[in-house]
């Protein structure tokens, strides 16, 4: 009996121990949430960082196809234009298709940082950088109107007894697109007219057309990039047939450019280099679509006995386009111009009207004005500046609208806009820099000799093709 009253005794100092440590370890209600609360914040934050990570490798991959703003009076020479470039970013029209194009970029955030910043400024002045004039164009310029000079070192500029004008002409549809109330064809077709009735009696004249036929239509390429057609064959300009041939072809397909250069070299293969200077204008309004890498081809052809000289018109081109299109004058050593209407086209047929007239006097003898040239590159390079200028405005005012419009849409911060239009000033005074360097380079190379100008400027430049 004491036995038992022993063990039960035992077992409940046990279960009493027991039940004393149960209590001991049990935690009130608040300290379990305080518990529960600390490591919810800590998850939160591991989840928030790892968001933030995810949006900073998002973002870096976005960005890394979007050039920089200019640093140099080289990139502000260089750069592209953008989507929205000459167009103003507030107008009705514009500015929704402006905010779609905006909101595919990771947004600013909470606290962004420097870095962030300078991002998302490259990405806003992308959206509407001005195609800047060249001052290799400038050189060009003048290297082609001393032609029939003895300053011409390259022998195509050298005036020979016989001298064949084609104009290469884009047809494809395209060229359909308004200008004003006329279509870019028209235009093109009045500069042409013009043009090619004033050229002299002596001179052959041609007109090769591409993208006339079929349709844009995938089923038409084909069809459309095979037919390339010269409407009016070397002759001297008569005005009835050639504006006949004017109206028989209307803008509708594909843009086979390099097709039209093989054909322009085989038509000019009959004439005899060293008696005949070969001058091709290439009007186009856009890429070369048939598969044909005609900047390659453009470097073959200038080096081949033809000799000819390749300018080319990008009329109203995107940036994609112009970099093609100046890439084949480049490998032409051609002179590459970017035309938005009737006025600059013609312009630009006015400087080989020049040459032309040149031409003739020569064919009889008469003295060259070189003097006169020279005060021709003061002009050139008044207006080259005068244009720099321009655009300069344009950007600067149409930069503001886009950071003003952000505001206004409650996409960017005060602070934001603050941040972001101190880049834009910056970037402003970086382009004014340029402006002005380049004026000055320009200065001292009517100064100097041709040859010595051209490797001077050619080394502190380079051109939008690269």
């Amino acid at each position: 009996m004491k036995k038992v009253i022993y063990s039960l005794l035992i077992l409940s100092l046990l279960l009493v121990g027991c039940g004393n440590s149960e209590t001991q370890n049990a935690k009130p209600d608040d300290e379990k949430k305080q518990e529960q609360s600390k490591n919810d914040e800590k998850n939160n934050k591991a989840t928030e960082k790892s968001d933030q990570n995810e949006m900073r490798d998002d973002s870096s991959n976005f960005y890394e196809s979007i050039p920089a703003a200019p640093k140099n009076p080289s990139d502000v020479v260089n750069q592209l234009p953008g989507e929205f470039a000459g167009v103003p970013v507030n107008l009705d029209e514009v500015k929704p298709k402006v905010l779609e194009k905006i909101k595919e970029a990771p947004p600013l955030g909470d606290q962004p940082s420097e870095e962030d910043y300078d991002h998302y400024f490259n990405m806003l002045y992308s959206l509407i950088s001005k195609d800047f004039p060249d001052p290799e164009e400038v050189l060009k310029k003048w290297e082609y109107a001393l032609s029939g000079t003895p300053d011409a070192s390259d022998e195509r500029f050298q005036f020979k007894d016989q001298y064949n004008v084609e104009i290469i002409l884009d047809s494809s549809g395209s060229m359909n697109n308004l200008v004003g109330n006329k279509t870019r064809m028209d235009l093109a077709k009045e500069s042409i007219n013009r043009f090619l009735s004033t050229v002299p009696e002596e001179a052959n004249v041609s007109l090769r057309v591409y993208g006339h036929k079929g349709t844009s239509s995938d089923a038409d390429k084909e069809k459309s990039c095979s037919k390339i057609e010269q409407v009016y064959n070397f002759k001297p300009y008569n005005e009835e047939e050639f504006t006949k041939s004017l109206d028989s072809f209307k803008p509708s397909g594909w843009t086979p450019i390099e097709g039209a250069l093989k054909e322009s070299k085989k038509a000019l293969d009959q004439f005899d280099p060293k008696t005949t200077t070969n001058l091709i204008y290439l009007v186009s309004d856009g890429i070369e679509t048939c598969d044909g890498h005609p900047e390659e081809y453009a470097k073959t052809f200038a080096d081949s006995p033809i000799k000819p000289i390749v300018n080319v018109i990008g009329f109203n081109v995107d940036g994609e386009a112009q970099k093609q299109l100046k890439a084949i004058a480049e490998n032409t050593d051609g002179v590459y111009t970017t035309v938005t209407n009737a006025d600059e086209l013609n312009d630009e047929f006015d400087r080989a009207k020049e040459v032309l007239e040149s031409w003739e006097k020569w064919k009889k003898n008469a003295l060259q004005d070189v003097d006169a040239k020279e005060t021709d590159a003061y002009f050139d390079i008044l207006g080259y500046t005068n244009s720099f200028s321009f655009q300069i405005i344009s950007q600067d005012n149409n930069i503001d609208r886009l950071i003003t419009t952000l505001s206004l849409e409650d996409i960017l911060t005060q602070e934001d806009s603050k941040e972001l239009k101190k880049r834009a000033k910056e970037t402003r005074e970086i382009i004014e820099e340029a402006e002005a360097q380049v004026e000055e380079d320009l200065k001292q190379a009517s100064n100097t000799k041709l040859d010595e100008l051209k490797k001077r400027i050619n080394e502190k430049y380079n051109s939008n093709t690269n």
